[in-house]
């Protein structure tokens, strides 16, 4: 544990409780958080993850600005759902994504646990695209993607940050409620 791993996961619990409470600040504060694991995950080798965290980089300043511009002043962004052709399609792009990226991680970069870190790297990407549309589906994925993490961090010793995706997964499980609940009542 470092005090740099400390203050990502500082970070990142402020990002999760901004998001559930659907206010913008989740956007530059999982920005600090971001740019702070690219460094963890490159010392700890986990390449899949530092490439997540720099496209992360693009997702967080997408999502603050479609969550800013994407709704109204009187109606901000509402809470969706996906179509079932469209979770399919996305099952379909997690599946080929995560193959891929495994397959290369493997081949190429000699990373540690390649395929699982590809996994929750894919997923992790359709859940932050998710997010940033608001979908609920996002709250799904990110509870795949919280379970899976704690199983890598705890086999890389990073044990602060398995810490940190148990506190994920009962957010993201805090998450699914609380959207669920504003979509039902939209």
């Amino acid at each position: 544990m470092s005090l740099l791993e400390l203050t990502a996961v500082i970070f990142g619990i402020i990002c999760v409780v901004l998001t559930i409470k659907q206010h913008i600040a989740c956007w530059p504060t999982g920005l600090v958080m971001v740019i702070l694991y690219i460094w963890i995950f490159y010392e700890a080798r986990l390449f899949s993850d530092v490439a997540l965290q720099v496209v992360y980089i693009f997702l967080q300043i997408y999502g603050w600005y479609h969550w800013a511009k994407g709704g109204n002043r009187d109606n901000p962004l509402p809470v969706t759902l996906l179509s079932w052709k469209a979770r399919l399609a996305w099952g379909l792009v997690a599946l080929l994504g995560t193959l891929v990226l495994g397959y290369s991680m493997n081949r190429w970069a000699a990373a540690s646990l390649p395929y699982w870190d590809a996994t929750a790297a894919v997923l992790s990407l359709i859940a932050q695209w998710f997010l940033a549309r608001k979908l609920l589906e996002s709250w799904v994925v990110w509870i795949a993607v919280d379970v899976l993490s704690i199983g890598i961090y705890g086999v890389k010793g990073l044990y602060l940050t398995m810490g940190l995706y148990f506190l994920f997964l009962g957010l993201a499980t805090a998450g699914l409620l609380a959207w669920r609940k504003e979509w039902r009542t939209a």
